[in-house]
């Protein structure tokens, strides 16, 4: 269990940091979205390109991780969506994020500063995968439905503007590019190479001060039993759908332990910017507030149940 906290104290201790430096003013919220910009438009995308095309096709393309990732995910978005819509009495919108608060994790600013210390490299490639899921599946479909609202031809406009926008994603595009490179079997030059391992170690620890950042102003306030279904959702629920999936599929080594250990991360942290359109912010910001302080009880229980319990890390 102390190699465990290990891994996840610094982790929340950067959080933690900040978290600080928003409250006290030395960073305003405008600031810090400039570094989450940053983080998701450079350090990331080099991250994943760096991880990928230095890797053979085979070793990344893994059909078992990304059938048992979707299907699980899948599982409790349907689940999530249900819940809210014939049992809550919701409406299809609300239900809808419902749904992806329960389903759709933060595997960029917190998943990989986590599971790269827990499992090493492999974590690049497993984040690059959780990631196609989650930006070509879970967030187009959830949208979707939330815009949708019953009508198929609204839906399915809906959908494809969604997907047209994420053809520009620089996350989407260094997985495209990496793939490529390792495809065809390239090598950067040096220096170019050396410049991408900068940027792509720098992802890490900026990413973890703008998500302390951003939880400066969130607030716990009304429909607080919903609030906790979504969060302990997504912190148990979650994973445990993906593990359960991995008993069915033949999937060896680390990457088994880094599917469970990417489910198992609180929701992604533009969960309460895409409910804004349909009014549910507040609703999904205080969700998220929820997600983040549990999680580092539930992180540091999964990864024990990994190490420990299953011998998977």
């Amino acid at each position: 269990m102390l190699h465990i906290l290990s891994i996840t104290v610094p982790i929340y201790l950067l959080m933690g940091l900040g978290y600080l430096a928003g409250q006290r003013g030395w960073f305003t919220k405008a600031e810090t979205r400039v570094l989450g910009r940053f983080v998701i438009q450079l350090a990331l995308p080099a991250l994943m390109f760096q991880a990928l095309s230095s890797r053979r096709v085979g070793e990344i393309l893994n059909g078992g991780f990304l059938l048992a990732y979707a299907l699980g995910s899948l599982a409790l978005m349907l689940f999530g969506f249900l819940l809210a819509w014939r049992v809550k009495r919701r409406g299809i919108a609300p239900s809808a994020y419902f749904g992806l608060g329960m389903s759709a994790s933060n595997s960029g600013f917190v998943g990989y500063p986590i599971v790269v210390q827990f499992l090493g490299p492999v974590a690049a490639v497993a984040m690059a995968l959780t990631m196609l899921v989650e930006n070509l599946v879970m967030i187009p479909f959830a949208v979707a439905l939330a815009d949708g609202d019953n009508s198929s031809k609204v839906w399915s406009a809906t959908l494809w503007r969604t997907l047209k926008r994420l053809a520009l994603n620089p996350l989407i595009l260094s997985i495209v590019a990496g793939l490529g490179v390792s495809l065809a079997g390239l090598a950067l030059p040096d220096p170019v190479a050396r410049a991408v391992g900068l940027l792509a170690n720098a992802s890490s620890a900026v990413a973890l001060f703008v998500i302390g950042g951003s939880l400066v102003g969130l607030q716990l306030r009304g429909r607080l039993a919903d609030i906790a279904t979504v969060a302990l959702g997504k912190l148990l629920l979650h994973p445990l759908a993906v593990l359960a999936l991995l008993w069915l599929l033949p999937i060896d080594g680390p990457l088994r332990a880094a599917a469970v250990a990417f489910a198992a991360m609180p929701m992604l942290s533009i969960y309460p910017i895409l409910a804004q359109r349909h009014g549910e912010e507040s609703f999904t910001a205080a969700v998220l507030l929820l997600a983040m302080v549990l999680s580092f009880v539930t992180i540091t229980g999964w990864l024990w149940v990994l190490k420990e319990g299953l011998g998977w890390a």
